[in-house]
């Protein structure tokens, strides 16, 4: 996934399946199942897939998702 940033949308990731790596402003982590991270509004962010399954995720918007709030910064 490309780094990117919601201009007004606060994100939420849960991880339900999978590791990852997260990266969210200047911290990069590792992620897993059952992980749960908050994504300001206005804070880059990607996330990989690192494991040998699929890695799957939830996400939820607040205010709704909207493509007009998203830019890709790479």
């Amino acid at each position: 996934m490309s780094n990117h940033l919601s201009h007004t949308s606060e994100e939420i990731y849960h991880i339900t399946a999978g590791e990852g790596r997260m990266m969210l402003g200047v911290e990069t982590f590792a992620v897993k199942a059952e992980d749960t991270i908050c994504i300001p509004p206005g804070t880059p962010h990607n996330i990989a897939n690192t494991g040998r399954t699929e890695l799957k995720i939830l996400c939820c918007c607040a205010p709704a998702y909207s493509h007009d709030d998203t830019e890709l910064l790479d």
